[in-house]
């Protein structure tokens, strides 16, 4: 190949120069081109938005001055603890407690556009909605505070809950020690013994999901998700499942859920066996449930009601008395966060979050505040026979659908309910009223 001189390479740039500014100025007027045709014919999909009235609206803007947080709660927690208490379902010492906790998850930093909505009003907003179910739309006129923002204020606030405290308030115990204490509480107060948790399921009533088809569509004939549940014998909840859909069945969730996996492997240290009565058969500790789930040496259910004879009468009274505990925990949760008991507009997930953020509230109020189940819950006078809980006499949640699962039980787990049976008429494990209470049920009927 020839070398070129100084002139010719000089000559060779300019003209490479020359194509490149071609090329650019084509390019531009085509792309200008384009341009102006997409200006003057916009495309058929293509929808012109309508420019906004306001950025925000001039009444939001007097919520540190006139909105709710302001004005009610201040002066209720200063003037009328106990409508404090009914407003946010917790004394003031709790919710500000609670504030202190939650504040670096909850809270929002002011910009140069706008200032922040502060922590307390974004915990107020979210346990007002729990304690109520009213729509976004009525909250805001109360709160003064965006519909839209209202939506992601109770979902944060309801996820920060579960992140602080779901860890130490919903989590079953993992040590005999811890179990054995639960059974201790069965045996005093319910006289069922090694009873370690009550099982049930309840529907929680949702907005049909998009495209969802029939999936949340339950057997009571409204769209929901299930919420399943053990509860100790404090009415305190120690595992929840919550979001399955509402045409599962309470056994089908039980059967396909981690708490089932980790009872089979023996991995949450539930104790060993052990006899009621020294000498005779070892009797694991179990939960116990409804007809709903398969009878299993750590799960109890009743007796099949067709030819039941005296002592089977007996076994379901004795475990229906006990079970009785889980009925009151959601009796006492859906009318303590009547959101439950509405119709939720909001996403399966979202709605799964505001049910456990619940429970979470549930349990520290029943830790924490005393007196909070007192004249709720179903007691029993000096006869053993019941006064239901005013929770009774209002709406309830709906119970979670039977059956559809494989529920035969096991031989040896018949065997522990027969010995147990057998033991509930003998003199160590009878109690004195059982008999007369079978009797007047019967007679009830």
């Amino acid at each position: 190949m020839p070398v070129l001189n100084r002139k010719q390479r000089l000559t060779l740039m300019e003209m490479v120069f020359n194509l490149d500014a071609e090329i650019a100025a084509y390019d531009y007027a085509i792309c200008n081109l384009l341009y102006q045709q997409r200006r003057d014919v916009p495309p058929m999909n293509r929808v012109n938005k309508k420019k906004r009235a306001f950025w925000v609206r001039p009444w939001l803007q007097k919520r540190p001055y006139i909105g709710q947080y302001k004005l009610v709660m201040d002066d209720l927690r200063l003037t009328d603890v106990t409508a404090f208490k009914n407003f946010t379902r917790m004394d003031p010492q709790m919710f500000f407690a609670l504030l202190d906790k939650l504040r670096p998850r909850i809270e929002k930093f002011d910009t140069k556009w706008r200032q922040a909505i502060k922590p307390g009003v974004r915990l107020a907003l979210a346990l007002r909605f729990f304690a109520t179910g009213d729509s976004y739309k009525s909250l805001s006129y109360a709160w003064l505070i965006a519909h839209n923002t209202i939506s992601k204020i109770v979902r944060e606030v309801a996820e920060a809950i579960i992140a602080e405290f779901s860890e130490e308030e919903l989590s079953p115990p993992v040590t005999p020690e811890g179990w054995k204490e639960i059974a201790e509480k069965f045996e005093t107060r319910w006289n069922f013994p090694h009873a370690i948790g009550a099982i049930d399921g309840k529907h929680i009533a949702i907005r049909c999901p998009k495209q969802s088809g029939s999936n949340y569509y339950n057997y009571k004939g409204f769209y929901s998700i299930v919420m399943l549940a053990i509860v100790d014998a404090d009415y305190k909840f120690i595992w929840v499942d919550a979001g399955a859909n509402g045409a599962c069945s309470d056994a089908q969730i039980w059967n396909s859920c981690e708490f089932l996996e980790s009872v089979e492997a023996q991995e949450l240290g539930i104790p060993e066996a052990t006899p009621l009565v020294e000498g005779e058969r070892a009797i694991p500790y179990c939960i116990i449930g409804d007809d709903a789930f398969a009878l299993r040496t750590f799960l109890l259910k009743p007796f099949s009601r067709r030819k039941m004879e005296n002592p089977e009468r007996i076994f379901n009274y004795r475990l229906s008395r006990a079970r009785r505990i889980v009925e009151n925990a959601f009796g006492i949760l859906a009318n303590r966060f009547r959101c439950l008991l509405t119709r939720l507009s909001l996403n399966p997930d979202t709605c799964t979050s505001v049910v456990l953020a619940c429970c979470c509230l549930h349990n520290l109020l029943r830790k924490q505040t005393t007196g909070y189940l007192r004249g709720m819950v179903d007691v029993e006078d000096q006869d053993h026979e019941l006064i239901p809980g005013p929770w009774r006499q209002n709406a309830v949640l709906v119970d979670g659908r039977k059956g559809n699962a494989k529920n035969t039980g096991s031989q040896e787990a018949k065997t522990n309910r027969d010995y147990l049976r057998d033991h509930f008429m003998s003199p160590e494990g009878s109690v004195p009223w059982q008999q007369r209470m079978i009797t007047l049920n019967a007679r009830t009927k």
